[in-house]
């Protein structure tokens, strides 16, 4: 099946690519802003002198980040004509040189701390395609207050559920303004290594996760698996719907994205219907 079409994108797509009025915030590794890909695309980057390094082939970071980024505002993302910003947060190496993944080195508020500045440069949605650096179960007061910052701006947060195959919830899925994503495989099934729990069957959506091609930082593909992959589609499609609907509030795009017509009670939550969305906009009155 074919990805955009196994979440309703397809005919979206087709009526719009997005309003370059529309921001979409990524908090993730460095994106390689020269990349062919963007080229007449409007992406910025927050704090580009910020110490970390330029992309290079081997940056597992920059690769992730920039695949992400790919896959919202590239030249055949889901959202190509909207406005891309990217904080970088993730870098390959640690403030003492060492290797470093993608989590490690984040200390306590660096993430809070880069929602509130993304938040603050203006953007409508924000993705992040990470899990949470903090344990399940610990309150993080510093992104509690940071998620709520977003919601009060009407800044709508798309967040991995993480593919750790866990039962339970972080701050970032269980927040009640986010959208937490789980990743479907190409059969149109729950990927079992997806992150699941209440919160995130109630308020969250599935989408396609499993090998989806991105952009590689050579002229190769990056094929991305997992619910980092699954959440930009998501994203692209909050960011076209505030394209098509741009007198729609946040709370009503937020709602026919994340809400069917039956009251959830599983631990995972549907796939999302990008055109059942756009259709329950069109009738809403003006």
């Amino acid at each position: 099946m074919d990805l955009l079409d196994m979440v309703g994108l397809a005919p979206l797509m087709a009526r719009t690519s997005g309003r370059s009025s529309v921001v979409v915030g990524l908090i993730d590794g460095r994106v390689a802003v020269d990349h062919p890909a963007f080229a007449g695309h409007p992406v910025r980057e927050l704090r580009p002198n910020g110490g970390a390094e330029a992309c290079r082939g081997g940056d597992v970071c920059c690769a992730h980040g920039t695949a992400v980024a790919g896959l919202i505002a590239g030249g055949r993302g889901v959202c190509a004509g909207c406005t891309l910003v990217s904080r970088p947060l993730f870098a390959d190496r640690s403030a003492d040189g060492t290797p470093a993944t993608c989590l490690t080195g984040v200390r306590t508020g660096e993430l809070a701390e880069a929602i509130v500045e993304t938040v603050d440069a203006g953007v409508h949605v924000l993705n992040l395609s990470m899990a949470q650096p903090a344990p399940s179960g610990v309150r993080d007061h510093a992104l509690e207050d940071a998620l709520d910052h977003a919601a009060a701006r009407g800044v709508i947060v798309v967040v991995a559920a993480g593919n750790q195959g866990r039962l339970g919830a972080t701050v970032l899925t269980d927040h009640p303004w986010t959208i937490p994503v789980i990743a479907y495989d190409r059969a149109g099934h729950p990927m079992p290594q997806s992150n699941r729990g209440a919160s995130i069957g109630r308020h969250g959506v599935g989408a396609p996760g499993d090998r989806v091609p991105g952009l590689a930082l050579d002229s190769r593909t990056l094929v991305l698996s997992g619910t980092s992959a699954a959440a930009p589609f998501v994203t692209g499609t909050v960011a076209l719907l505030r394209s098509a609907f741009p007198k729609t509030s946040p709370q009503a795009v937020r709602y026919a994205v994340t809400h069917g017509p039956v009251r959830r009670r599983s631990v995972t939550p549907p796939l999302l219907d990008a055109w059942a969305a756009y259709t329950a906009l069109r009738a809403m009155p003006e």
